[in-house]
């Protein structure tokens, strides 16, 4: 079967959402956080961890996996990256992006953020968070990626020397024809790169018509859910195809949060009008002390029903917690504590885990050393599940700290346990 799409996804919680909103259209799609030998889906996401990581490493690693995908014969790659465009002025998006710009020779790259189902759009080159500028919104407190400038331009332009302009609203709404005489002029002007207005799916869907035959793409998620039924009109995937449903995955599950995103923690404090939590503070021990306080607690609970163990904290204790410790040994240490904890609760029995934001979820699918995962359909922001197949299948959801609604953990392990339904 030809690759007709290939991405490649700077976190794990979007990339397993890239793929499930192509398995919810009915398209067959791998799941992998490094290249399989071969791949045998029409679609294929490959989600790293090069978000936060250091920008020339970063644009190595999507640079190689961007050419394996390229060797595998994809007919489009597409970089996947945050609806709210988490980056610094030193990347890791408009350096990825040049890298595969290189690799495909596209004269014309198109930069897609909006998430209009979860309050995320893009007017007149602004990110805005529901009705607020990016800026303005709980994002600013970010401990790694805050955003602090909405001129989503001006942000990208800092991290690349490739010119950046706008295809604004106005052009969008005026259909397919307007678009591409605005990028041609664009091409002509000298810029590579153009960042799309889309506030509304209507904006999505006409910004997929027009992208949809081009070597490289780049935006979150939801724009790539318009792209399979132009892949049918244009017969690149057979009108029947669909994707199998995920089995029923008994057993205890765990909630794992590394976020501090406010929706993870306000989604917390939900889990803990029914289900117990615990919230370790990074700055009261080393991290085989913090495990084992939550292996002692948890474990006995277990019996009773799903937990969660979380490194969750507001503003100012990420604050004091980075002063202390820095910026990067305070994430490092709850990427090994929830990790280990992961690796531990395997061990003890646990298959169902529903884990907390992009940066906890690879370190534990790498403690785990689990490389691939089978796709559930997607529902809603933040709600996908995947199965891990094995002698023992393990079920995860793998959240992104900002997304899903308040009380979506005790019901998603849940889900988890039913396996999806006919």
């Amino acid at each position: 079967m030809s690759l007709v799409f290939g991405a490649v996804a700077d976190d794990l919680t979007g990339g397993l959402e890239l793929a499930a909103m192509l398995v919810a259209a009915g398209v067959p799609c791998a799941f992998a956080t490094t290249p399989p030998e071969r791949p045998d889906e029409p679609a294929i996401v490959i989600g790293r961890r090069t978000r936060v990581a250091d920008p020339a490493m970063a644009t190595a690693d999507i640079r190689q996996t961007g050419q394996w995908l390229r060797d595998r014969g994809a007919r489009q790659l597409f970089f996947k990256y945050c609806a709210t465009f988490d980056s610094t002025p030193a990347g890791n998006i408009g350096n990825c992006a040049d890298a595969l710009r290189e690799l495909t020779g596209s004269s014309l790259t198109a930069f897609c953020p909006s998430f209009p189902e979860a309050g995320r759009r893009v007017f007149q080159g602004h990110l805005f968070a529901d009705d607020r500028l990016i800026s303005e919104s709980p994002k600013r407190h970010d401990p790694l990626t805050p955003m602090t400038d909405p001129d989503l331009v001006r942000v990208l332009q800092a991290q690349t020397p490739t010119g950046v302009g706008l295809v604004p609203q106005q052009v969008v709404r005026a259909g397919l024809d307007a678009m591409k005489a605005h990028c041609e002029r664009l091409g002509a002007s000298g810029i590579g790169f153009a960042l799309a207005d889309a506030a509304v799916p209507e904006d999505l869907a006409a910004l997929a018509e027009l992208t949809v035959d081009w070597p490289l793409m780049t935006g979150n998620s939801s724009i790539a859910a318009y792209y399979p039924a132009l892949w049918r009109e244009r017969g690149l995937i057979a009108p029947d195809l669909h994707a199998p449903r995920l089995p029923p995955v008994p057993g205890p599950g765990v909630v794992l949060a590394g976020s501090c995103a406010d929706r993870t923690r306000r989604q917390l404090e939900v889990f803990a009008e029914q289900r117990p939590v615990l919230t370790l503070d990074l700055i009261e021990g080393d991290a085989q002390s913090l495990i084992t306080q939550a292996l002692d607690w948890a474990l006995p609970r277990l019996a009773d029903g799903p937990v969660a163990i979380a490194t969750s904290a507001g503003p100012e204790a990420v604050a004091e917690a980075q002063a202390r410790l820095g910026q990067r040994h305070a994430a490092s240490l709850a990427e090994e504590v929830l990790s280990t904890l992961a690796e531990a609760f395997r061990e003890a029995g646990v298959t169902r885990f529903l884990i907390c934001g992009g940066e906890t979820s690879g370190a534990v699918l790498d403690r785990l050393g689990i490389t691939s995962l089978r796709v559930g359909a997607y529902r809603a922001p933040g709600i996908s599940q995947a199965l891990a197949e094995g002698a023992i299948p393990l079920a995860f959801c793998l959240k992104s700290g900002k997304l899903g609604p308040e009380d979506m953990l005790l019901p998603m392990l849940a889900s988890m346990e039913r396996g999806e339904q006919p």
